[in-house]
């Protein structure tokens, strides 16, 4: 597992059980991650809405760069007129 940043709130279970409502209303306070751990291990980590979309954002960033590299590195590539061409093609030209 990765090492745990000093920001994140590290909460047992049976305590966020029995605070669940409040670390949950804090989530998007304190804009941090909870860590909640189970028999002293981590378990596993609690986050806002907005934070999980933002990092499911840069996953899906990260990945369309990496798809972009792996189609430059093995030539599938497509020239600025060619592309235009197609487009055109496909789309019709548009009116200046």
């Amino acid at each position: 597992m990765k090492p745990r940043h000093e920001t994140e709130e590290v909460l047992p279970l049976a305590d966020f059980a029995a605070r669940a409502s409040e670390v949950i209303r804090g989530l998007r306070e304190h804009r941090r991650p909870v860590l909640i751990t189970q028999s002293g291990e981590p378990a596993a980590v609690l986050l806002s809405p907005e934070e999980f979309d933002r990092l499911t954002q840069r996953a899906r960033f990260l990945e369309a760069v990496d798809e972009g590299l792996a189609d430059a590195h093995a030539g599938r590539m497509t020239s600025d007129a060619a592309l235009g061409k197609l487009l055109d093609d496909e789309l019709g030209k548009l009116e200046s």
